[in-house]
């Protein structure tokens, strides 16, 4: 049944938008799924007819799931796994009619996966519900990238320089106010105040909600920030909660720890970002580990404590800071990539200590290869390693692992993208697009 769509005034347009409007168009039923406040809902209502709430309706939504899919098509159910049998209710429903697209379209803000096995959904929804990813905002869609260097030109070869704007004080205020839609006109201090309150309903409902503990959450996260980027083991990180004490092993231990860390990736607090393997090559020869950021750097901001003035006064800080945004919007870039693969961005670390920040693989076996920089004065080492890595992973002439399309340093104060030398850029990341 068709209806009046659902909009909210403002919307301001994402990347995601358009894999959304395909998905809905290829399948019965399409979720939307990532950080709570990240403009799921939004999203949502732009193309939906009508919505049930399952938060404002929910003894009636665990009583009778079915309830929740009335109303015109498209139809938003919105945190459907409060009650995760919807999934099979809208799953059941697509079936009855063959052919039936863009039907139902699901936000959620956590997979019940982290919670109790007895209540999630007994079927994947595999060829009836299409699954959309969507992050807080990149630069590119606050405003702050002229976008003028796309991703998906660089693997078709086209490049053309440009330059944008590279003020310090400037790219420090974007990463503290992070990507949260109702942050994107508010000075840092004010944004940070989402940031902090995020987290705390976090620890205080949302743990405590699938029986976990709240200081543990806060603690396990606090060592996240600590650590970003790094491919950390559950004993570094127990450590670094704990170490203080005399026996840390007391308050936690490596099987707690490792729960946790899935609850945080379920409620897409935590990314991981895994290794990549080329082709031909030994696993056992590269770090497999994943190394792990958070949803929005303005989260690292908050946990770690750190002002706009205080991550000007300490670099090395906000060198982590900023490759967690470079992450955060290289991931939301390669996910709108039609071939992309079922991984947005890994990272290359071999025995040697050779190591490359991102890599970008598409389906077809094509990739890239980036360096993340903070400042202009270090590409040129950026380069350099680019280069090294290139040569390890495609020198030996009966490696199966074919060249990379392009390599890229991309990095914060810099206001010149360029050509450095044939297939290696250096790119501001206030210049980089999908």
């Amino acid at each position: 049944m068709a209806g009046e769509r659902l909009h909210r005034d403002g919307y301001i347009p994402r990347i995601v938008d358009a894999q959304i409007e395909r998905y809905l168009r290829v399948f019965g039923a399409v979720e939307i799924a990532g950080t709570k406040w990240c403009g799921k809902t939004w999203a949502a209502l732009e193309r939906g007819a009508s919505a049930s709430y399952v938060d404002e309706n929910l003894d009636l939504a665990r009583a009778d799931p079915a309830m929740m899919l009335l109303g015109d098509r498209p139809h938003i159910i919105d945190e459907w796994q409060r009650v995760p049998q919807i999934w099979d209710y809208v799953r059941h429903e697509v079936d009855r009619t063959r052919g039936t697209r863009g039907a139902y379209i699901l936000t959620g803000s956590a997979t019940p996966a982290f919670g109790s096995k007895a209540e999630a959904p007994a079927h994947s929804g595999a060829g009836r519900i299409g699954r959309v990813r969507m992050h807080p905002m990149t630069l590119a869609e606050t405003g702050e990238s002229n976008g003028k260097v796309s991703l998906a030109g660089l693997f078709e070869h086209r490049f053309e320089p440009c330059r944008c704007n590279g003020d310090t004080p400037g790219l420090v205020e974007a990463a503290c106010r992070g990507g949260w839609p109702e942050a994107i006109d508010m000075v840092s201090a004010d944004a940070q105040l989402i940031a902090r309150e995020y987290l705390n309903t976090t620890f205080s409902s949302s743990f405590p909600a699938v029986g976990l503990d709240p200081d543990i959450a806060r603690r396990v996260s606090a060592s996240i920030a600590r650590n970003l980027g790094q491919a950390t083991t559950y004993k570094t990180i127990l450590m670094d909660m704990f170490g203080a004490e005399e026996e840390p092993a007391a308050f936690a231990d490596e099987t707690k720890v490792r729960r946790y860390l899935d609850a945080l990736k379920g409620m897409f607090i935590l990314e991981e970002v895994p290794g990549w393997v080329p082709a031909a090559r030994d696993k056992r020869r590269f770090t497999v580990k994943p190394k792990r950021y958070l949803a929005d750097p303005s989260l690292a901001c908050a946990l770690l404590g750190m002002s706009l003035q205080a991550l000007l006064a300490d670099w090395q800080t906000f060198g982590l800071v900023f490759e967690n945004l470079v992450i955060r919007d290289l991931s939301v870039y390669a996910r709108s990539l039609d071939l992309l693969d079922s991984t947005p961005v890994r990272y290359y670390r071999d025995d040697s200590g050779l190591e490359c920040d991102a890599i970008v693989q598409l389906a077809d076996g094509r990739w890239a290869a980036f360096e993340i920089k903070v400042s202009e004065d270090k590409a040129s080492a950026g380069v350099e390693s680019l280069k090294r890595v290139r040569k390890k992973v495609c020198g030996n002439p009966r490696s199966r692992t074919r060249e990379p399309e392009f390599m890229a340093v991309i990095v914060g104060v810099g206001e010149y993208a360029r050509e450095v030398e044939d297939g290696i850029y250096v790119i501001p990341v206030r210049a980089l697009g999908c």
